[in-house]
C-alpha cells in the first residue's frame, strides 16, 4: 500500500474540481514555469538548482534529470532524490493524485544510486531503494527494494539484489 494522506472531495463534485482550494493558483503557475524552464535545459547544475531553490524538492549530489523530465507541479517539495541517480527522459514524479471521491498526496522517495529508465511514472507514496533500477515505460505503483530491477505497468521486481549481484558476477566471469 502507497503512504498518502487522503482527502474527501466536497460538495458532491470531483476532487480536481476543487483544486485551489487544495493548491494555491499562484504556487501551480510558478511551479510551472520552473518545470518547464528545467525540462528543456541541458545542464544538470541548473536543472538541480531551479528544482531545490524554487521548488523545494530535496536533489542529491550528482543527480541528473535528464531532458522532459516533469516533477510534481502542485508538491514538488515531497519529491526527494537521493546522491548520483539518474531520472531518464521523459519521467514523471507525481507526488498527488485526483480522483471522483477524494485527493491523495504522498511522499516520493527515490534512494541513492537509482536509474530510473526513459517515459517512466512514479505514484505519490512510493519509495524506490538505493541502487535500485526502473526499467523503461515502466508504472512504479508500490515501493521498489534497494538493489532490485522492476518493471513493467505496474512495475514488479524482475530480480532480487541478490539475484543482480549473482548476475553481474556471472557476467564478469564470462568476460574473463
Amino acid at each position: 500500500m502507497r503512504r498518502t494522506e487522503r482527502h474527501p472531495a466536497k460538495n458532491g463534485a470531483n476532487s480536481l474540481w476543487h483544486i485551489y482550494k487544495t493548491v494555491p493558483f499562484l504556487k501551480v503557475a510558478k511551479n510551472f514555469i520552473i518545470i518547464q524552464l528545467a525540462r528543456y535545459t541541458p545542464f544538470m547544475s541548473v536543472k538541480n538548482f531551479l528544482y531545490r531553490t524554487f521548488l523545494g524538492m530535496k536533489v542529491g549530489r550528482k543527480t541528473s534529470f535528464a531532458l522532459m523530465v516533469f516533477p510534481d507541479v502542485m508538491f514538488p517539495e515531497r519529491i526527494r532524490v537521493g546522491d548520483n541517480s539518474i531520472i531518464g527522459f521523459n519521467t514523471t514524479i507525481l507526488a498527488h493524485e485526483y480522483l471522483i471521491e477524494e485527493y491523495r498526496i504522498g511522499d516520493v522517495v527515490i534512494g541513492d544510486n537509482v536509474l530510473i529508465g526513459a517515459n517512466t511514472t512514479i505514484l505519490p507514496g512510493v519509495e524506490i531503494g538505493d541502487g535500485a533500477i526502473v526499467s523503461a515505460a515502466s508504472l512504479v505503483n508500490s515501493d521498489i527494494p534497494p538493489g532490485a530491477f522492476a518493471g513493467g505497468n505496474p512495475a514488479r521486481v524482475i530480480f532480487t539484489k541478490e539475484e543482480m549481484e549473482k548476475r553481474q558476477k556471472d557476467s564478469y566471469l564470462e568476460v574473463q
